[in-house]
């Protein structure tokens, strides 16, 4: 069975939906016109249950099947990137320095169509609740609609979500059992010295060759540190200090990115970095401040959830395969730290990566999606035989 044949009837409203959202992107929780089109159009489905104003944005509708049953969970992201956008579509974003650039147009579509075709049908038990979310790529909405309380609210068992992937095959679904992408962390060092002509160092103390020396050291925590097995990335990304050639500075700072997966490793990457930069001060002979800020948490799917999710997967599209675990990050890891559940990978086919200028979603895409979150619930939750 690949697409659903009702879903598939109505391809070209999902296209429009999607176009018109990607003309009109909003960042962070300001999703509040995205919201409103969302909300419009599940009350044109005849859904009637709809909460608005959870993290600020986030809107979750509950359709009811029929008969007793559990509640189940279906989720989309909703905002943008500031990105200005390059890709010449006749349907560009219409918002100077914002774009659809990671497919959440697209992401949102796909649980509109499935919203679609869940009211018409209802061939289901119990209930599913549907949860558009604002600021998956800033400020960790999927975070704060936990803490608002969504999966107690709405008495959800258990949770999905998909994301796009370019460079997949269409309609080929990838994932994993267990961590599929990384916890992510920040840290921020500023080093301060003693500035002084660049001609007589030994006069000063130079935080360019601490902050040297201070990034060189960091990459041992992921060659001594930690096992072979235990994946672990440590990038620095900026490093800022001086502004004339003959001038030894008297600060300067940088920052890095931190990917990992494990707990233990993530605390004691956390441990090392404080250590490494406070030892490299002392030695020489400046001093330094480090802020180690942890992001969103590793996304890990849970064993049963995914292996369903992979069943299902199969019947709507083109495979569904095992995958490395990739060392972006996604907030939807709050919301499977709290519900079993499943994170999938959807393929698009060939085209510009997430997050570039030239990125757009491939609507072809959409009706897989619908179909994959429609045959979730039904499967789940089938109806009791009359």
């Amino acid at each position: 069975m690949p697409v659903i044949n009702r879903i598939a009837d109505y391809a070209e409203d999902l296209t429009t939906w999607r176009r018109h959202l990607h003309q009109h992107p909003e960042t962070r929780f300001d999703c509040h016109e995205t919201a409103a089109f969302v909300v419009e159009r599940l009350r044109s489905f005849g859904i009637t249950e709809i909460h608005e104003g959870i993290a600020q944005s986030g809107v979750v509708a509950v359709i009811e099947g029929q008969g007793d049953g559990p509640v189940i969970g279906l989720r989309a992201d909703m905002d943008a990137l500031p990105i200005e956008e390059e890709t010449g579509a006749e349907y560009a974003s219409e918002i100077a320095g914002k774009m659809h650039a990671c497919g959440h147009d697209g992401h949102t579509t796909m649980l509109l169509g499935a919203a679609r075709y869940l009211a018409e049908t209802r061939n289901f038990a119990g209930r599913v609740a549907l949860i558009f979310q604002p600021a998956e790529e800033w400020g960790g909405g999927a975070g704060v609609m936990v803490e608002d309380g969504v999966m107690e609210r709405f008495g959800i068992s258990q949770v999905y979500g998909i994301h796009n992937a370019p460079g997949v095959p269409l309609g080929e679904f990838h994932g994993c059992a267990g961590p599929i992408m990384a916890a992510v962390d920040t840290l921020w060092v500023t080093v301060t010295g003693r500035g002084g002509h660049g001609a007589q160092p030994e006069d000063t103390a130079d935080p360019v060759a601490a902050i040297v020396a201070m990034v060189s050291a960091l990459q041992t925590i992921v060659s001594r540190n930690r096992k072979g097995t235990d994946a672990l990335v440590i990038s620095v990304t900026q490093i800022h200090t001086g502004s004339a050639d003959n001038v030894i500075p008297e600060s300067g700072w940088f920052c890095a990115t931190i990917r990992s997966f494990d707990a233990e490793v993530r605390a004691m990457v956390e441990k090392r970095c404080q250590e490494v930069i406070a030892g490299t001060a002392a030695a020489m002979g400046v001093s330094a401040e480090a802020r180690y800020e942890k992001g969103y948490p590793a996304t890990v799917n849970h064993p049963a959830q995914t292996d369903f999710a992979f069943d299902v997967a199969r019947e709507v599209g083109a495979a569904a395969l095992e995958a490395e675990p990739v060392m972006g990050a996604e907030d939807f890891a709050y919301m499977l730290e709290r519900r079993p559940g499943a994170y999938l990978f959807l393929g698009q086919g060939p085209g510009a990566g997430l997050h570039h200028p030239k990125y757009d979603f491939n609507d072809a895409v959409a009706p897989i999606g619908a179909s994959f979150f429609a045959r979730l619930v039904e499967r789940a939750q089938p109806r009791a035989a009359e």
